[in-house]
């Protein structure tokens, strides 16, 4: 007689407790597959929202390539579409994007960056607890509120020192959305240096290194696979920043590389149109979309390149 049936055959509850015990179990496989479920579907959202935002894109776009030409959309020098000798050159909107987003990172890149080493290697635990708050509170500010202190201060300020700078420049609108962005750029920079091991810190100064020797040389190379997420996620946010060049750089499409003139961007024209009287499926309104496709690229672009940085300095370390 097997060891189960005489456990049985001596206590008839053991077979109806074994019972109870496995359907415990299965109903608690099945909540578990059910939470599993609910997550899925929750992590589903995000991919489907953006497989949904590139459907409409490209859909639109290609409606307005029926109409004109892709070697025009790419190599006009102008860019006119709400007026009746109409031109399509994208350029004019890539030069005003990328030039104040220069300037914006120019100024975020290296306060975030210094301003990151400071927290997390130099300032006293009182001192980041006070200062990182007030930091971060920089990304809360309304973006018009940032748009209006470029246009009646800064510019000002500018033209004290450069007299012929004109009242709506791509140079101050730059200067402010880096401003706006450097609580981005340090508190993930600050974040990525934290988790680095103490050993590596404790090594370094083993080896008689100083602090600041101890956060460029070690610490800062450790972490760049963070600090690159950080430019990344600041680079993003100045590519897509609409009220501030809206309201400081002057919404003029004008073809130039130079932060001291006025220019539009391609998300202060999207504001522009999308704010008109234009009627849906016309040509102008179309535009719109083939210049928020281009602006998904060029930011899928820097990620891209963010991403090949990230895995390089990942495998040197």
């Amino acid at each position: 007689m097997s060891a189960v049936a005489h456990t049985q055959r001596l206590n008839p509850l053991a077979d109806h407790t074994v019972s109870a015990r496995l359907a415990k179990k299965k109903t608690r496989h099945v909540r578990e597959r059910l939470i599993e479920g609910v997550l899925f579907l929750s992590a589903s959202v995000s991919v489907a929202i953006t497989v949904g935002i590139v459907v409409i894109l490209v859909s639109e776009s290609y409606q307005l390539f029926q109409h004109i030409s892709l070697v025009d959309f790419l190599t006009d020098d102008q860019w006119t579409p709400l007026f009746d000798d109409a031109h399509y050159g994208i350029k004019v909107l890539l030069s005003g994007t990328i030039v104040s987003s220069f300037v914006a990172l120019a100024v975020a890149i290296p306060l975030g960056t210094m301003i990151a080493i400071y927290l997390s290697e130099f300032a006293p635990f009182s001192v980041r607890e006070i200062a990182k708050p007030f930091l971060e509170l920089l990304g809360g500010v309304p973006t018009i509120v940032y748009g209006y202190f470029a246009l009646l201060y800064v510019t000002p300020a500018l033209q004290y020192f450069f007299p012929g700078l004109p009242g709506f420049n791509l140079l101050s609108a730059g200067l402010v959305m880096g401003i706006m962005i450097i609580p981005y750029v340090s508190s993930v920079s600050e974040d990525a240096m934290r988790s680095v091991p103490m050993a590596m810190r404790e090594g370094s100064y083993a080896m008689g290194a100083t602090r600041f020797q101890t956060a460029v040389r070690v610490i800062t190379p450790a972490a760049f696979s963070g600090i690159a997420a950080a430019y990344i996620l600041g680079i993003s946010r100045a590519v897509g920043e609409t009220m501030i060049v809206a309201v400081a750089a002057g919404m003029q499409p004008n073809l130039t590389w130079n932060p001291a003139e006025p220019a539009a961007t391609i998300t202060a024209y999207i504001v522009q149109v999308a704010l008109g009287d234009l009627p849906h499926g016309s040509i102008g309104y179309q535009t719109i979309f083939a210049a928020g496709l281009t602006l998904m690229l060029l930011t899928l672009f820097f990620n891209v390149v963010g991403h090949f940085m990230k895995r390089r300095y990942r495998q040197a370390y």
